[in-house]
């Protein structure tokens, strides 16, 4: 049978504006690195260094630890973000309160986290200090990130069981 020529005008329309199909290798593509971006990012949360000098006090705390500065607190050193900057002894026998080496590295990490992330108000510090560290020492330091700008000061503590 013939067709008309209606028929063919309609034909021809429909060709022309054919709906689009999609392509599934493309959809399963974005689907694929979709949920690989996922498992990535779900499993992020500040870990703390772990450390056999440092035994930290145990405590019913449940909140995660804020991504901040590091520092670590053992019976010999005063580490910052891994790097000794000076020994626990003389910190502890400093008459003064404000321990210059160890602002002069905060100022410098603070430095790089502004230039990483942008200026922020916060500047976050969490002291990662062994229990059997006189508390002098610890007052010291916080005095010490207290002068460098350091507004939020937390202590590391492990979860009781």
């Amino acid at each position: 049978m013939k067709a008309s020529h209606r028929s063919k005008r309609m034909q021809r329309h429909h060709k022309r504006f054919k709906q689009g199909s999609l392509s599934l290798t493309s959809m399963m593509d974005v689907f694929t690195i979709l949920v690989f971006f996922l498992l990535v990012n779900q499993g992020i949360e500040q870990q703390l260094p772990a450390t056999d000098s440092i035994k930290l006090p145990q405590s019913l705390s449940e909140k995660l630890p804020p991504d901040a500065l590091v520092v670590m607190v053992s019976k010999d050193d005063i580490i910052v973000q891994g790097r000794a900057i000076m020994k626990a002894g003389a910190a502890e026998k400093s008459e003064d309160d404000l321990l210059p080496a160890l602002k002069t590295e905060l100022m410098l990490q603070q430095q790089n986290r502004m230039v990483a992330a942008g200026a922020d108000e916060k500047n976050p510090a969490l002291i990662m200090g062994d229990k059997e560290i006189p508390y002098r020492l610890l007052k010291k330091i916080m005095y010490t990130l207290a002068d460098a700008q350091y507004t939020d000061i937390s202590l590391a503590v492990l979860k009781k069981d």
